[in-house]
């Protein structure tokens, strides 16, 4: 949507809306790793460690938050600083419409992100892992908003796979479904997260950023609704096993009892950090930096797309 036409509650930075303009590359971040994902001060120092890492590749970032009501597309450091407060909300892609009416300040996830992302015009976000299908969401219906908005809209998402409070087979038979596209970039196996390899097969393989950004072309060209899940092993020096973190997720629920909905993801994030003595919380950053790297470099590849279009 052309910024002349987005609702005066959508506010896009300045540096954001003339790269948007000009067909620069731009990457998309979620910010509730900053209000709910992380502790602080790991949180807003992370988010600042992936805005630059996107720099470095060449492409622009674009945190998105809601901020006193207003969803804002390149949030500044003061607007950081507000996620950090107690009275913080976690915004999902349902919640976006009740925050603004509400006036309230919060970190969006990645089922906001990606719904904000494809209204201001941003083909290409980057995050940690998307949610998914829970681990006991046979009793409790669990299933992340994420896998919904992945079906809705077309943009790329690069992830580490899933969170490691999923069920993989479930999350990939419901991406099958809901026909979003996935592709691990180079490897045939679907990550987890903490976890290289989940032990399931990758639907699509592709190895070049151009490769996502073709696809996500030619899905646009074919008018194929949902995104395209591009998912990215976390770097090997900084992965956990398998067993690791099986292990890790039993203690953590345990720990935390019977929480479910918004809180559940953070309870555990934080439990496997405090389990693992901080393994999973430094894996945690080192794929969201991998992440972002890999999104910004799919960015460059789709804006020379559209240059050369």
């Amino acid at each position: 949507m052309p910024a002349s036409r987005l609702p005066e509650f959508v506010v896009v930075a300045d540096e954001i809306a003339h790269a948007l303009r000009r067909g620069l590359p731009v990457v998309a971040l979620e910010s509730a790793v900053i209000s709910h994902g992380l502790p602080h001060p790991v949180g807003i120092e992370t988010a600042s460690a992936l805005e630059a890492e996107v720099r470095a590749a060449g492409a622009i970032p674009a945190t998105v938050a809601v901020v006193d009501g207003r969803i804002v597309v390149g949030l500044d450091a003061a607007g950081y600083s507000r996620l950090t407060d107690s009275a913080v909300w976690k915004v999902a892609e349902r919640d976006l419409a009740v925050a603004v009416t509400s006036r309230a300040t919060g970190g969006t996830t990645v089922s906001a992100t990606i719904a904000v992302a494809a209204t201001v015009g941003v083909s290409v976000m980057s995050t940690g892992g998307i949610g998914g299908v829970h681990l006991d969401a046979d009793w409790t219906w669990d299933v992340s908003a994420d896998l919904q908005a992945l079906a809705r809209h077309s943009v790329i998402v690069v992830s580490a796979g899933a969170k490691a409070i999923c069920d993989i087979g479930k999350t990939l038979e419901f991406l099958d479904t809901t026909g979003v596209t996935v592709a691990a970039y180079g490897s045939g196996r679907f990550p987890n997260f903490y976890v290289a390899d989940s032990g399931f097969d990758a639907p699509r393989r592709i190895d070049r950023p151009a490769e996502a950004a073709a696809i996500l072309r030619h899905k646009r060209a074919l008018r194929q609704e949902g995104a395209v899940l591009v998912t990215n092993p976390i770097p090997a020096e900084d992965a956990l096993t398998s067993d690791e973190v099986a292990r890790a997720v039993a203690a953590a629920q345990a720990r935390i009892g019977p929480l479910r909905g918004g809180d559940l993801t953070p309870a555990l994030l934080a439990a496997l950090g405090e389990i693992s003595g901080g393994r999973t919380l430094r894996a945690n950053v080192a794929l969201l930096r991998a992440n972002a790297r890999l999104a910004a470099a799919i960015a460059r590849e789709a804006a020379q797309e559209s240059l050369r279009a």
